[in-house]
């Protein structure tokens, strides 16, 4: 997309046509890719490290019309124990 500030590009690896429990057919399809690149735009990467919070993306929440943003403010670092 044009207007996105990131994109992946990517190439189909298969197609899945669901199941439910008792194993029938459903007319939902899961459709699985390969990455093959990344398109970030130069101004959400600092140091070469994507700015999660730059990007002002919006997440799912629960319920029908739930969704949280990201700010810079909630950030913090959290290292790996050794």
């Amino acid at each position: 997309m044009a207007a996105s500030p990131v994109s992946f590009e990517c190439r189909l690896s298969q197609i899945v046509n669901l199941r439910d429990a008792s194993g029938a057919r459903t007319r939902a399809w899961l459709t699985i890719g390969e990455v093959v690149a990344v398109h970030i735009d130069d101004r959400l990467l600092v140091d070469g490290v994507f700015d999660t919070a730059a990007a002002d993306p919006a997440l799912r929440a629960g319920g029908p019309t739930a969704y949280f943003g990201i700010s810079a403010e909630q950030r913090f670092d959290l290292r790996r124990p050794r």
